[in-house]
């Protein structure tokens, strides 16, 4: 009887401390989860932060873009004279610019007499009779095919 006894007592106190083990691994794991709870919302907070800050930027720069900016110029405005009809008044010459004229120069390499240029049949032979047909009636003249058929001899 006493081995029945011993038995008894072995398994309930086994039983017991099974029990309290995993109690404690439960209440473990739920500071462990409450824990990583607090981190995730602490962090979601801070995304929230950075995303507002971002928006923020954003609609900084909308509102810069939307501004316009000040001219470079100063422009002086003219005082108007609704009665004044004469020619000078109503159409005033606009001051312009000269434009700058490069001066080409000459090279030796470039073919400046008119011995170099090819006739008539030099450039048909060339580019072909279909194509110095077309030239001249798109230029008006055999003078300007023959002139594009030296264009095209001197880019090769």
């Amino acid at each position: 009887m006493k081995a029945w006894k011993l038995g008894l007592t072995t398994a309930a106190i086994l039983l017991l401390l099974s029990g309290c083990t995993s109690r404690t691994q439960n209440i473990q794991l739920q500071n462990t989860n409450a824990q990583q709870a607090l981190v995730i919302q602490k962090q979601q907070l801070q995304i929230d932060a950075l995303k507002k800050e971002l928006e923020n930027k954003k609609k900084a720069k909308v509102r810069q873009s939307a501004i316009p900016k000040p001219p470079k110029k100063n422009i002086k405005l003219k005082k108007v004279e609704d009665n004044n009809y004469s020619a000078g008044y109503m159409y005033p010459e606009a001051k312009k610019k000269k434009p700058k004229v490069k001066v080409p120069t000459v090279t030796p390499a470039t073919p400046t007499t008119n011995s170099t240029l090819m006739g008539k049949p030099e450039c048909i032979a060339m580019i072909g009779q279909d194509k110095f047909d077309k030239y001249t009636q798109m230029f008006g003249s055999e003078s300007a095919s023959i002139k594009r058929c030296n264009m095209l001899k001197a880019m090769r």
